[in-house]
Parts: structure tokens; sequence; C-alpha cells
């Protein structure tokens, strides 16, 4: 299968509300927070505090959380470049980027409401040359899990400013 380029990736994919399932790497998890979609959509949306909650994430550049918006950022150190897809708010937050002009990604986070609690899913397509040795589908699952995890913790820590 021919590998697809960021614009496709885009406007096919991030825009109408999936990943590249034919992508090399895929990866699907979620987890459920102990509080209402809006709440944890208050977490999400604010990518310059993801920095005290989600490990190695760190953002370089950011205007604005809208569609279309670009922004910079960096997870362990890799330099990223993302542009924001969906931001629909209490629903979904979703972006395509590269990194090292290399490798290819679409990126959701989707919430759904469950009787004030609120079930987050994070998906993940990543294409590029060797992307399997160099972040397998294993890798990627553990780092969404533990980023799952860590917002669960943070949304649901007693006494967090809200």
């Amino acid at each position: 299968m021919a590998a697809r380029n960021l614009k496709t990736l885009h406007e096919e994919y991030a825009l109408r509300g999936r990943i590249d399932e034919g992508a090399p790497v895929t990866s699907s998890s979620d987890i459920v927070i102990d509080a209402p979609a809006q709440e944890v959509w208050d977490v999400l949306a604010d990518l310059r505090g993801w920095e005290t909650w989600a490990p190695g994430f760190r953002v370089r550049a950011l205007d604005a959380v809208e569609p279309g918006r670009e922004f910079r950022w960096a997870q362990d150190g890799t330099p990223l470049r993302s542009r924001f897809a969906v931001v629909d708010p209490g629903r979904e937050l979703s972006w395509t980027g590269s990194s090292l002009g290399l490798y290819r990604a679409v990126d959701r986070m989707v919430l759904t409401p469950e009787g004030g609690r609120t079930r987050v899913t994070l998906q993940e397509s990543l294409a590029g040359p060797l992307v399997r040795r160099v972040f397998g589908a294993r890798k990627l699952r553990a780092t969404h899990e533990t980023r799952l995890k860590a917002l669960k913790t943070h949304v649901e820590t007693p006494g967090r400013t809200r």
C-alpha cells in the first residue's frame, strides 16, 4: 500500500473522524474517568497544561486550539509539528502531525459520556520508514496507556483546580 501524505491524512482521515487503519502501526486504548465529559475536555483542550500531567509532553509553539491551527510540541524530546483537525468541545480532539519530516500520524481523542463518567478513547495511526522498528504498536500502545492513566489521575485528583 502506498504511504499517504500528510494532506491526505488530514483531509480524508482526521477531518472525517478516523485514523488510517492501513498504516503500518495503529493503536487504540481507552480508559473511564470518574468525571463529566466537559471537565475532561477542559483538561484535554489546555495543551499547555499537559506539561503538568502528561509524561514527556512539551509544547514548543501553540497559538490556539482550533481546527486548522498548527502547533509544535515534543514527546520525550522528539520534535513534532501538528495541525488540529477536529476540535469538538466535550467530544473530540484530533490532529495530524509529522516528526523529523519522515513519520506521519493521525491522533484522535474521543470522549464518550457514561452516566457522569467519561470514556476517553485514544487512537493513533503512524506511518514512515521502518516505523515498526522505530516505534512499533506495542510501544505506541504503552505510551497511550501511560498518557491515559496520567490523565485519569490528574482529572480525578481531589482539590485539583477546576
